[in-house]
Order: C-alpha cells, then structure tokens, then sequence
C-alpha cells in the first residue's frame, strides 16, 4: 500500500528513534538537562513568534492567555524537572524479606523508549510540548503529532524543534488525521493522547495491535458544586473565570454548576457580572479568544438555542459578540438534563446552572454520570470539602478555585474512566514514562537455594516460619 509523504515522514522517524532506543545507552543526568536547557531556550525565543501562530489558527486567540496558560507553565515545568532530575533518576532502595536474606534489592527507573504524543488544538502548546518534557526528563525519545486544525503552530513547532534537537531525540511529524491514526498503530513504547472520549477509544484500540501502554486526557463534563456554605458572589466569580478563560475550549474547564436552588438566580447573575468586569467587550476585545473554527460556533450556537426552546432563560453578556468566530459569555439556568448542554461536554463559553436541594442530591447527580476529569469544589468548612470529595469521584480537584491543581507540578494531572487514564506531571510524569526496573542482588549465602531440593524438614519448618503455617495434617 502506498503511503503518503507525511506517512513515509512518519515511519523514517520512527524507525531512527527505535533504533536509537534500543541501540544507545541511556542517557545520563547531564544529557537530560541539556535536552531540557534546549526545550526552555525554544520556549523562551520563539515566544512571540508561537503566540502569533496559535492567534492565527485560532483566527483571534488572546497573547496573554497563551503566555499565562502555556508558555509560562511550560517554563516553570521545566524548572521543577530540572530542579528535581537527579533526585528522581537515583535507585530507590527497597526492603528485602526475609527469606531472601542477606540479599539487597532496589528499583531503577529507566526509560520506556519512544513516545508518542497526539496532542489537541485547544491548548497545541502545552499539551504537546507538557507530555514531551516529561518523557525527555525520564531519557526517552519523543515523536509529537500536533493537531491538523493548528497548521500554522504546527508547522513553526516542526522547524523549531529541528532546529534545536537531534532528529532521533524529539521529531515533530505534521499531517491530517491519518498521520495520527498511523502514529497510534506504530509499535511504540507509550502512547500520549489528548482529545475527546470517541476519538480515545479508537487510539486505545489501534495502540492495542502492539500492546502499546497509553495515557488517555480526555475531558467529559466537569462539575462545579457550590455549598451552601460557601458565599455565592466568590464562586460566582472563580467559576466565570475558568469558564471563560480560551472561550471555554478547556478540557477542565467547569462545563456546568450545581448550586443551591434558592440562590441560582444570583449564581446566574454574579457570573454574568464577573463575565462582563474581566471582558467589558467582546468583539474587538484582544483578551477575549475566538471559536477555533466554524464548525464548532455551529455546534454552540446550536445547543443554546436548544436549550432555549427547551425552555431554559439564556443570560448573554450585554456587548455585541455574535461573529463566525466568536460567542459572547453565556449562562444558561433550567437546561433540561437530556438536551445537548447537560449531555456532552460543552468546549465553549457556555456554563449552565443547575439548582440542587440538599448537597446530597448534588453529589448524587455526579456519580450518576461519568466520571470527569476534574470536579471544582466550593465550600468553606472542612467537614463540608471531605463530603464532596468523598462524595464524587473526579481525576483531580481544585478546591475554592477552578483549573489550579493542573498546573501544580507535585500533584498528578489525569483523568479516570471515561475522562482518561493515566497520569503525568512532574515527577509523576517522569514515572509514567520510565519503566520500574526491580533488582535483587544476590547475598553471600543464599539462603533460599541452601534450603532445596530435596526439600527437608528444614525447608519444612523455615515455611511455617515464615509463613505462619500449621504443620500438614495437624488436626486443627
């Protein structure tokens, strides 16, 4: 079968990075700062000319949010794993039994090999360079497949990349959709997708050929559950801002609020109000990002109107905004839960409101549907912040706060069940792309080869010994 130039790019990659995996030693402490060094200096020199890429993909995407949402974290990320490098990469000592005794044992993290990383348009940064420094961190060689619908940052990352990297260290390989599913049906050592839930099943099943490992980050419908404790303006506020931040094109963004019933008006209201302080305009305002595309302002301006004649109040920010490439911030209060806003996950400026009666209905609601991949929680007391944890399961929590815990880089960022598996970041991230290499060393006397065959009464007692066991046959 004949292969495109972009699938023949791909392939020659790949097979210079696997021979380079299985053919060059590991690469030490010295090289993988280096490689991190060279990641930074391309952060930090391409800067203006990435945010000008992804603005242009985006046809209008806000410079500071790329700074304050990619190119920042990014930086700091580095500066942890580089910080942190030497401690991780040391063998870690573990305890021997004691029937293996006098003998020593430890781990040795070493790297997987090549990784693959098939990264979203929605964040093309920091999801594809995120997951890529992590697997450089833990020595391994990285292929990144950014997304068709970010051609211009694509391209721009291709040539810095090449400029700064050996080929058989990190590639990116640019193309439409079949560059990613050949990426996902190559024998490679991990696999990194970041994408919806329906495009993650059919990477699980490609990377399944070869029995490829993945980490699926995938997103689904992130609750935010305001206590009756918690005073209404600050969530209203907190929330409006981590929904309408990238015009809600956020994987963890909070896609809906469950509120109390006799203050959701006010909910409502206070996140409209906080919409309009932080974007006082909408359609020539720079802070404020376009709709990647077309398609999906269709698809948003389509679910509100559902929702409307569903019979839900839809509340819009006053400006004018109404673009092919924009929509203004909205809140929806009374969406019935079988319309499209309350089934799928939003990916826009869109935040419907649902009231709850007791906080147990409201915990109730969420473990009723997939798990997602972060729940925000707004409560004052203590007791009340352990119900909610407790209460729902998510793949991470910010608390009094939205989108925090994922740019913590001690804490693991990943999701569970339907919203991903998987978790990197951080040392966490160096682990999940390092295989745990267990080792025992042998003592001078082996106790356990000493012992048998022929197996003994000794063998016989040291068993009950260790063990705990009743001699066979003993009556009770």
């Amino acid at each position: 079968m004949d292969m495109t130039p972009d699938a023949q790019a791909l392939h020659a990659a790949f097979d210079r990075q696997y021979r380079a995996s299985r053919e060059a030693p590991a690469a030490d402490l010295a090289t993988r700062r280096a490689l991190l060094d060279s990641l930074h200096g391309l952060l930090l020199d391409g800067r203006p000319a990435l945010a000008q890429a992804i603005s242009d993909d985006f046809g209008g995407r806000s410079r500071s949010e790329t700074d304050i949402l990619e190119i920042v974290p990014l930086i700091t990320a580095i500066r942890h794993a580089r910080g942190h490098l030497k401690h991780w990469m040391r063998d870690e000592p573990r305890r021997v039994d004691l029937s293996l005794k006098p003998g020593t044992a430890w781990v040795r993290y070493e790297p997987l090999g090549v990784i693959g990383v098939i990264a979203p348009w929605n964040y093309p940064l920091f999801l594809t360079l995120g997951p890529a420094l992590d697997a450089l961190a833990a020595g391994n060689r990285v292929l990144i497949k950014p997304s068709e619908s970010s051609p211009a940052f694509a391209a721009l990352l291709a040539r810095l990349v090449a400029e700064r990297f050996d080929a058989d260290r990190l590639t990116v390989v640019t193309g439409g959709v079949e560059v990613a599913q050949a990426l996902s049906g190559l024998p490679l050592d991990h696999l990194v997708f970041t994408g919806s839930t329906n495009v993650g099943r059919h990477i699980l099943r490609a990377a399944a050929e070869h029995l490829t490992p993945v980490t699926l980050e995938l997103g689904g419908k992130s609750p935010a559950i305001v206590a009756p404790d918690y005073a209404i303006e600050r969530a209203a506020g907190s929330i409006a801002f981590g929904r309408y931040l990238n015009a809600g094109q956020t994987c963890v963004a909070p896609d809906y609020a469950l509120v109390p019933a006799a203050s959701a008006r006010r909910f409502a209201e206070g996140v409209l109000a906080a919409a309009v302080r932080r974007y006082p305009s909408i359609a020539d305002n720079n802070d404020y990002s376009n709709v990647i595309d077309a398609r999906h302002h269709r698809r948003l301006t389509d679910a509100i109107e559902e929702a409307r004649r569903c019979g839900a109040e839809i509340l819009t920010h006053p400006a004018p905004a109404s673009t092919s490439h924009r929509i203004a911030p909205t809140v929806v209060l009374g969406a019935p839960d079988d319309c499209t806003l309350m089934r799928e996950e939003i990916f826009g400026p869109v935040l419907p409101v649902k009231p709850y009666d007791t906080l147990d209905a409201a915990l109730a609601f969420v473990r009723a549907r997939p798990r997602p991949l972060a729940l925000y929680c707004f409560a004052d007391g203590s007791a009340t912040q352990r119900a909610i944890l407790d209460g729902a399961t998510s793949g991470g929590v910010t608390i009094n706060g939205t989108l925090l815990h994922v740019g913590q880089h001690t804490l693991p960022f990943g999701g569970i069940g339907p919203s991903g598996m998987g978790a990197y970041h951080g040392r966490d991230g160096f682990r999940r792309f390092s295989h745990a290499r267990g080792v025992h060393k042998a003592g001078p006397i082996n106790m356990f080869e000493r012992l048998g065959p022929p197996w003994g009464a000794t063998a016989r007692l040291t068993m009950r010994l260790l063990a705990g066991l009743k001699p066979i046959g003993d009556g009770r």
